[in-house]
């Protein structure tokens, strides 16, 4: 395990519009207030989204399963922003409801707000934490 401790920074809070493309929102929000590490929240209703409910097999490099909501659903979860090089890069995981039906997995890719989406984020100060491409997994993680 490896860690570092960092402090309270901003606390931004955001207000997604129907069909605002939520990843794209994020990281240009990101990018424009400097944001260089943080964790958010999102609570509200996707009509659009990519998600990776996990690996094929057990093996490296894993090969994701995809899913998509393909109607709208709520959904609430929790997310990182870390920067790869000069771009801020997301990683979120939430559940995604619809009627007796729950979907939960990583966003990627395509991702557009039914109505209303909200986001609380929260600045980490103080860490230097970032992404870089991990050659074994072939996966993008965080380094420290």
């Amino acid at each position: 395990m490896k860690y570092q401790v960092g402090r309270q920074g901003r606390v931004v809070v955001v207000r997604f519009e129907d069909r605002d493309d939520v990843l794209a929102n994020l990281v240009a929000l990101a990018r424009k207030e400097e944001i260089r590490a943080a964790a958010f929240y999102l609570v509200g209703g996707m009509r659009e989204g990519s998600i990776v409910v996990g690996p094929e097999k057990d093996e490296f490099p894993p090969v994701p399963v995809w899913r998509q909501l393909g109607e709208v659903h709520e959904v609430v979860g929790f997310g990182t922003i870390f920067w790869q090089g000069d771009e801020p890069k997301v990683h979120f995981h939430g559940a995604f409801g619809k009627k007796d039906m729950v979907k939960m997995g990583c966003l990627r890719e395509k991702s557009e707000t039914f109505l209303v989406l909200e986001a609380v984020i929260t600045e980490i100060e103080g860490v230097t934490a970032e992404r870089v491409l991990d050659p074994a997994s072939g996966i993008v993680l965080l380094k420290l």
